[in-house]
């Protein structure tokens, strides 16, 4: 099922929006909006704040069905899996107006998580390959950058709906959003090789046809990536990079506020680092194509570990904001960088079963990283030691990923022609 080519608009774009959007919005409400809810969920049913963030904690999930939903996408297509994915984080969203328990609230943002893997980075890995495959990193840039269209909308969007009318119509109204965009996924998302070539063919960019299908079925399958050191350095590396989501992200909103900021400039600041992530997010996507996806994230985990360093350390004086200038141009370009590196070490022909085991692997910061924080605060009233830690954390994931040695284009080229593989 899908809509007819468009005159002679190339197909690619307006998946690429579809992908941007899905990627953006799951990001913007579930983790850049979370802050705006800590608030009136606190008052109303009086839960502490590591009770709060131990919601994040279930984004578990998330890792645990990656493998799953990465070798489904790999063997019936991602569209039907973006479809699913977007309807599970509808639901999670719709049903939280009616939570009366702290498990209610477990159970609903479980449902949210479970989507995450088949609506996020899964659609972005295997369209803008497909897609784009000589201009693949500049592209992905763009389409992960609605990661920070989410983070700049998002939070606005709920801080409004819950001042105007409850924290319960804002979840309304984000679920609702998920299901239509789930719908048009469902029309709009197209994979099949040969419709590729065609369309291709029909504007232009015949050079890039042979491209596409070579890239789709070049790389090394999951049991070969597994026997390649890489493969764990690299995990490592990207394990250690996204503690900054859940032990960073989701909590600076609060963080700004408890370090002096007024709320509206606390809810400003998360926006600021969610516009210059959509720069950043270009940028780095650019740059992977010159210098390499991998030290492309060295950089940007980098930038990250200074910036959360300052932003620990000041309070609301001009460095917080020099912390946080320095913290969001590495941040945002991460969320392209991570794809990428998987691409380029790994290739294309197993990308969904292979970036589903690191996500696995991110478990260690998704459940770890809100838990950290939640206790760490309770006991010191403030987030400080927690970001500390995790500056920690980046220095070992950017020496991991310093000591991996991705294969080169020969060498993805010759295990693909392995027997078996």
């Amino acid at each position: 099922m899908s809509l007819p080519f468009i005159g002679h608009i190339y197909r690619g774009y307006p998946i690429a929006l579809v992908v941007f959007l899905s990627t953006g919005l799951s990001v913007g409400m579930a983790q850049y909006a979370f802050g705006e809810f800590a608030g009136p969920l606190k008052e109303q049913f009086g839960w502490s704040q590591t009770e709060l963030n131990y919601s994040l904690v279930f984004s578990f999930i998330s890792g645990l069905l990656a493998p799953y939903i990465g070798n489904l996408s790999d063997r019936i297509g991602i569209r039907p899996v973006m479809f699913f994915s977007l309807l599970l984080i509808a639901t999670g969203f719709l049903l939280r107006p009616f939570i009366t328990e702290l498990w209610h609230w477990y159970l609903f943002s479980s449902l949210v998580y479970a989507g995450f893997p088949g609506a996020t980075i899964m659609p972005a890995g295997k369209m803008v390959g497909l897609w784009f495959p000589k201009t693949r990193g500049r592209v992905m840039g763009a389409v992960v950058a609605g990661n920070n269209f989410g983070g700049v909308t998002m939070p606005p969007l709920a801080a409004a709906i819950i001042a105007a009318l409850s924290w319960e119509m804002a979840y309304v109204t984000f679920g609702m959003i998920m299901a239509a965009l789930g719908v048009v996924a469902l029309f709009v998302i197209v994979e099949d090789e040969n419709k590729i070539e065609t369309e291709m063919n029909q504007t232009g960019r015949a050079d890039q046809a042979h491209v596409a299908r070579a890239a789709a079925r070049a790389g090394l399958t999951v049991k070969q990536a597994l026997r390649n050191r890489n493969f764990w350095l690299v995990m490592i590396g990207l394990v250690a990079a996204t503690f900054t989501y859940q032990g960073v992200l989701t909590q600076l909103r609060q963080h700004f506020e408890e370090s002096g900021f007024a709320p509206a400039v606390a809810t400003t600041a998360v926006s600021i680092i969610a516009g210059m992530g959509i720069f950043s997010k270009l940028a780095f996507g650019r740059a992977s194509e010159k210098i390499t996806a991998r030290v492309a994230t060295i950089i940007s985990v980098s930038l990250q570990a200074a910036g959360v360093f300052i932003i620990a350390s000041a309070d609301a004086t001009p460095l917080l904001w020099v912390g946080i200038f320095v913290f969001g141009t590495g941040f945002g370009g991460l969320g392209a960088l991570i794809v990428l590196v998987v691409q380029e070490a790994f290739g294309m022909k197993e990308f969904g079963g292979i970036m589903g085991l690191m996500q696995v692997g991110m478990i260690a910061s998704s459940a770890g990283a809100p838990y950290m924080a939640g206790k760490i605060h309770d006991a010191t009233e403030s987030f400080d030691v927690s970001f500390f830690v995790i500056v920690a954390i980046f220095l070992l994931g950017i020496v991991a990923l310093a000591l991996a040695r991705p294969l080169d284009a020969e060498e993805l080229e010759a295990q693909t022609t392995e027997p078996g593989g």
